[in-house]
């Protein structure tokens, strides 16, 4: 059975529960479903569906690609809607600092997968560190009028400290996706 599989930074429970006071940014409703606070994470790369032996080699991948990684800090820039200059917009996200080396490992691992025919499609899009916090419903946001669509932009002071990566399956379920890790890769 195959599995779905990405690459991500969890992140901590103070930060998690600080992000799940935002709230209902503007009072957008039923026009959002709103990522469960204990899913909060920044994907680094999706891969998709792989099989049960490719699993191994995707955790050998991730762990030689972060050997030397240190930990560090990511803060948070704003709350915003994503992908920018995306209409409608398609999801409310925060964006994150981009960091170089995050920006460097995520290009790498891709690099890395890539190569290895574990990442079969390969977007050439650059890397945009952002974490979800809501997925608009195209259908419900046409109905708000143009000039009564909030503007939740807005800045947040908030960072936390990465010491990990780790190995991600997501089973998708009605109730929403379930994501268990399947390896932790820490930083030395």
């Amino acid at each position: 059975m195959p599995h779905r599989i990405f690459i991500a930074i969890n992140l901590p429970e103070e930060v998690k529960g600080e992000l799940g006071k935002l709230g209902d940014l503007g009072g957008l409703g039923e026009a959002v479903k709103w990522v469960k606070k204990d899913n909060l994470h920044l994907t680094l790369l999706f891969i998709g569906y792989v099989r049960d032996e490719e699993i191994p080699q995707i955790c050998q991948i991730v762990k030689e690609t972060a050997q030397g990684l240190k930990p560090f800090s990511l803060k948070f820039e704003r709350v915003c809607y994503g992908p920018p200059k995306k209409m409608p917009p398609r999801l409310i996200w925060l964006d994150l600092e981009k960091k170089p080396e995050l920006v460097q490992f995520a290009e790498k691992l891709k690099k890395e997968m890539a190569q290895a025919d574990i990442l079969r499609k390969v977007e050439n899009r650059e890397f945009s560190p952002h974490i979800t916090l809501g997925r608009i419903r195209t259908w419900q946001w046409r109905r708000i009028e143009p000039e009564e669509r909030p503007d939740i932009e807005r800045e947040l002071d908030l960072q936390f400290e990465v010491s990990s990566i780790e190995i991600m399956e997501s089973v998708l379920k009605r109730t929403g996706p379930e994501y268990t890790i399947l390896e932790s890769v820490k930083f030395v």
